[in-house]
């Protein structure tokens, strides 16, 4: 077998997680040995299944598996406070905020937090300075009327710097 490409390997390991977990019944536990890919017995899956959405941890033959339930419920419950009842369509539309939430639960593989209270405060937070910012599709906008507001007498239409001579270029069509 040929050198895979890294992307390739992480659908094939996405792939084989969820065909795992997805032939497991209702009534069995929620941990279970990880495939071929993910590292068999030294690794576990660890999982949570709410309504169409499956949470899956994949964690070392350390770890604690009802600690990474917990953790899990900590994440969903957090989700759900964050996007008001989430379902697959705020994860797929708004991954950005997800990825800030697990980050602020989990990072390095350490647990940074599990008070949820704590976490949908920094949540709030970094919305407020996104909306104070105006988010970053308004930069162009900002950046064109930062320009136009500029109060130059002329706008100078050559420029010696020592033996450097600069021609600008006419900007009215800009303007």
């Amino acid at each position: 077998m040929g050198l895979r490409e890294p992307e390739e390997i992480q659908q094939q390991i996405v792939r084989e997680t969820f065909h795992l977990v997805l032939k497991r019944d209702d009534n069995i536990c929620n941990f279970l040995e990880g495939g071929s890919l993910i590292g068999g017995s030294d690794y576990k899956l660890i999982y949570r299944h709410y309504a169409t959405l499956y949470f899956v941890f994949c964690v070392d033959s350390s770890e604690s598996e009802l600690g990474i339930l917990d953790l899990i419920q900590v994440f969903v419950e957090t989700l759900d406070k964050c996007f008001e009842n989430v379902c697959e369509l705020d994860l797929i539309f708004h991954m950005d905020k997800v990825h800030y939430i697990l980050q602020e639960v989990v990072m390095g593989g350490m647990v940074l937090e599990t008070n949820m209270n704590e976490i949908v405060a920094q949540m709030e937070a970094q919305n407020r300075l996104e909306k104070s910012e105006g988010g970053l599709s308004a930069a162009p906008a900002r950046a064109v009327s930062a320009v136009k507001n500029i109060n130059l007498p002329e706008i100078p239409r050559n420029i010696n710097i020592g033996d450097l001579n600069i021609k600008v270029p006419n900007l009215s069509q800009f303007v």
